[in-house]
Order: C-alpha cells, then sequence, then structure tokens
C-alpha cells in the first residue's frame, strides 16, 4: 500500500457571482466539510486539502452537490500542497 499524500483541490463552481454563493455553491461546501475537509475561499478559487486516500471520494461529493443545486459548470484543479 502506498503513503497517502496530501493534496491541494483548488475548485469553482458556476454560475459565479462575487461575494454571494448560491446554493450550488454553499451546498458542495457543506458535503466537503461533512466529509471532514476544511474549505478556505479565495480570489480565484476556493480551496481545500486532502489525502490522496480521501480527495475521490471528497470531489465526488463536491460534484454531485453542486450539480444536484443548480450548478452549470465545475473546474477542479489538483495537485501538490503549497502548489
Amino acid at each position: 500500500m502506498l503513503p497517502s499524500t496530501t493534496v491541494a483541490v483548488e475548485f469553482t463552481i458556476e454560475p459565479f457571482v462575487e461575494g454571494d454563493p448560491g446554493p450550488h455553491v454553499t451546498a458542495a461546501v457543506a458535503a466537503v466539510e461533512k466529509l471532514g475537509a476544511t474549505v478556505e475561499f479565495g480570489p480565484f478559487g476556493t480551496t481545500l486539502r486532502a489525502t490522496t486516500g480521501d480527495a475521490g471520494r471528497i470531489v465526488a461529493a463536491l460534484l454531485d452537490a453542486a450539480y444536484a443545486n443548480g450548478a452549470t459548470h465545475v473546474s477542479i484543479h489538483i495537485g501538490p500542497e503549497g502548489e
């Protein structure tokens, strides 16, 4: 078994309205926080950190909640922590 590595998962959920996240964003954030991820809102995207072992289920929950609540597009970038 390979050791888990921490990765940064950066995402943007559209439609994007600065300062007014709709239910497609708030539901997605709640879904990943329920799985233990801490979400940080930034100026160009929203970031969470997860182990490689947890990232798949966290991203799946994010997508399910976002699209179930009206998202039209979700962009996700996963890379090494600190990148």
